[in-house]
């Protein structure tokens, strides 16, 4: 009877080390998947915010984007995102503060070829602006 029982304690404890083992593996894999994954995704978003990313190769789709008065930053980067002239609104509207634009209110002609630099040197000069209204001086 002792032999019988030493042989399932000697059994029971490789059988635990070769379980905690793989277990330790295991969860050694999922961290480096999780560093992998982790650091990809933030150098594409770093990349984002200072490479010069373009949605589309040359020459691009021409796409009109209205801006309206009192429009928060957000807002236009998600109807640039909807439009497909950006590629992620996150990085596009942490540019445009790190930056400290202000949008101007107006219609403008964006493509998607173009770089988030070139899309806020547009949208923020009114100058560029496709509609503008003139303002009307009451001098009667």
């Amino acid at each position: 009877m002792a032999s019988s029982s030493t042989f399932f304690k000697v059994t029971f404890k490789i059988s635990s080390f070769i379980l905690r083992l793989l277990l330790n593996i295991i969860f050694f894999i999922l961290v480096i998947v999780f560093v992998i994954y982790g650091s990809r995704t933030a150098f594409d978003f770093t990349y984002q915010l200072y490479g010069p990313v373009s949605v589309d190769p040359e020459p691009g789709r021409n796409v009109y984007i209205e801006i309206g008065k009192g429009e928060s930053t957000m807002e236009v980067a998600k109807k640039l995102e909807l439009y497909r002239v950006i590629k992620n609104k996150y990085a596009f509207y942490l540019k445009t503060k790190l930056q400290s634009e202000v949008l101007m209110p107006g219609k403008y002609e964006v493509n998607s070829s173009m770089t988030y630099d070139e899309i806020l040197d547009i949208i923020t000069d009114y100058s560029k602006s496709l509609v503008q209204t003139e303002q009307i001086d009451e001098t009667d």
